[in-house]
């Protein structure tokens, strides 16, 4: 099996699907990977590492995507890359659909097949999109903490306060794997934490997990409410298996917050859970709305290539290793995990969620998998 490996082509997204030493454990197992030339420089990787690994380098992106049986990708294709794919080639990435008619659309136009890393789903978890929600959580109290400064355009709260100052409080939307590592970091810093969540036994886990220090609170829109406008930072982390984030801070409520307030979008990338939420980047990452700032960029991890590379093919690898042993269909029928990931494949859509928050009809993975 050819695995292809293009340079990522989203603004400041200088990630890399697979590392050298991934490449090197499909090429032991007797497979083929294309790199595209400088696709892992953003991450501290070279093309000799590639090289050295077995792996080829292509000058062109265009080369890696004929070429490459499997594509396998960080982010989802932009319309500069619509064109590439084809109908017979398997695309491995985030895909985020719900929040883009336009990547579905050219997804089903290319008949290309799509897995979706977000939502492999072994047991209830997601673990591929795991790894970078780790990531997001733990750089969204950095990027707040930098938000919050004056010169950024915040009230110029420090998170940690000092003694006789209180710490800044820190209202965290969501306890999942990204809202825990959110809590974990701005309760490193100081801060003064509320988390809210709709699973009471979640709840219980983070007191336990925080020993009591930090405030835990069932989430209703009353209490949101009241807990936004007493803020200075504000951390969305909800999410919905592959499916748009609700929202849960609206611009009424924006209004009402504090002068100089953050609000950082973990869930940008499915759409965002604030009804201001538009999708930023790494070179211009936050906006006003009314007195508040926004910070919504829609890949966070972007920011730490190294760290984050490593991370997502340790999760990656041992899932695109049985993509490429078996062929994508047999891999799809003995995996259920792989099942929870299916998304396109030569025009249909196979994503319920998808399906349902684009008005699109969907076709039952078991007809394949069957």
């Amino acid at each position: 099996m050819i695995i292809g490996l293009p340079k990522e082509v989203k603004a400041q997204e200088f990630r890399v699907a697979l590392t050298p030493n991934g490449a090197a454990e499909l090429v032991k197992s007797g497979h083929e990977v294309v790199v595209e030339k400088s696709a892992g420089m953003g991450a501290g990787f070279s093309d000799d590492d590639y090289r050295n690994a077995g792996a080829r380098i292509l000058d062109r992106a265009a080369r890696v995507w004929d070429e490459g049986e499997i594509i396998v990708k960080v982010k989802e294709p932009l319309p500069a890359e619509f064109s590439l794919m084809s109908k017979g080639q398997l695309l491995f990435t985030y895909l985020h659909l719900a929040a883009s008619r336009s990547c579905t659309d050219g997804l089903l136009q290319s008949g290309t097949t799509s897995i979706a890393y977000e939502t492999v789903t072994v047991n209830g978890q997601l673990p591929l999109l795991a790894p970078m929600s780790e990531v997001a959580g733990r750089l969204a109290p950095q990027v707040g903490a930098h938000a919050l400064q004056k010169a950024s355009g915040g009230s110029g709260v420090l998170l940690g306060g000092v003694p006789g100052v209180r710490p800044g409080r820190v209202l965290v939307l969501g306890g999942g794997v990204a809202g825990t590592e959110a809590a974990r970091i701005a309760h490193g810093m100081g801060a003064h934490i509320q988390i809210v969540d709709r699973n009471i036994a979640r709840l219980k886990e983070l007191e336990e997990m925080f020993a009591g220090n930090i405030e835990t609170i069932y989430s209703t829109s009353g209490a949101i409410a009241e807990l936004a406008v007493e803020a200075d930072l504000i951390i969305g982390a909800v999410l919905i298996r592959g499916d748009k984030a609700p929202k849960l801070i609206s611009n009424s409520l924006v209004a009402k917050m504090k002068p100089g307030s953050v609000l950082v979008d973990i869930a940008i990338d499915q759409g965002g859970c604030f009804e201001d939420s538009q999708p930023t980047t790494h070179a211009a990452p936050t906006y006003s709305v009314h007195n508040t700032l926004f910070y919504c960029v829609a890949n966070m991890p972007g920011a730490v290539p190294r760290t984050s590379t490593l991370a997502l093919t340790n999760a990656t690898l041992p899932y695109l290793m049985q993509l490429a042993n078996l062929g994508w269909l047999e891999a799809v029928r003995q995996s259920p995990a792989l099942q929870a990931g299916f998304s396109t494949h030569e025009g249909a859509l196979f994503s319920p969620e998808v399906g349902r928050a684009l008005g699109l009809p969907v076709r039952d993975i078991h007809e394949l998998a069957s």
